[in-house]
């Protein structure tokens, strides 16, 4: 049990501040009551955070601010990682995370193809929406944070101002990477991926 406990300590420790994690990461390392034995120790000390039933994290912690809130896509991740199955950040936070928009929604919401979920961190909540296939094809690349950002903007709303940003911001292979999932995206947003994607 000592050794397992130590293993689990240094896997922590290894992925660093922020991580956030559920029992299943430390599946190699020995029994699942070992694991919420220790998971459970761990929380009482104060090494780790408990977000949810079966989800932790290492919390970070600032000078000034004190602990921080767990970041949703390290959420999302280890929700994804638990799953087996991927995830696409959507709505506005898709447009935040590009820089579309300065709001930081209390509801961050990703794409699955899994089953939905909700998390209740504090005054924000991390959502996975049930989505088709179709939706997931550029999931875990930037096309497809690209593509859903533009569809929460919308067809009536994009402008060239929108464009000159994520030209700034993508650099060469994002471009690339536009062009080539530009066939999974939807028939108006065709020309916004063609015009971000044009070389300088």
């Amino acid at each position: 049990m000592q050794d397992i406990a130590k293993k689990i300590v240094s896997r922590i420790h290894g992925h660093g501040k922020g991580w956030c994690f559920t029992p299943k990461d430390f599946a190699d390392l020995g029994s699942p009551e070992s694991v919420r034995i220790k998971l459970f120790r761990l929380t009482k000390e104060q090494v780790i955070r408990r977000l949810a039933k079966g989800l932790y994290d290492y919390p970070e912690e600032h000078e000034q601010l004190g602990v921080l809130s767990a970041s949703p896509d390290a959420v999302a991740e280890a929700l994804a990682r638990h799953d087996r199955i991927r995830v696409q950040p959507t709505g506005a936070y898709a447009a935040n995370l590009l820089g579309l928009s300065e709001q930081v929604p209390a509801k961050v919401v990703y794409l699955t193809e899994g089953r939905a979920r909700r998390v209740k961190l504090g005054n924000r909540e991390i959502r996975l929406k049930q989505t088709t296939s179709q939706h997931m094809a550029t999931a875990g690349r930037i096309s497809g944070t690209v593509i859903q950002a533009l569809r929460y903007i919308g067809k009536d709303r994009l402008t060239a101002e929108h464009v000159r940003m994520l030209r700034r911001k993508l650099n060469a292979a994002d471009k690339k990477c536009l062009k080539a999932d530009l066939i999974h995206a939807p028939a108006w947003i065709h020309k916004w991926l063609r015009q971000i994607s044009e070389e300088q």
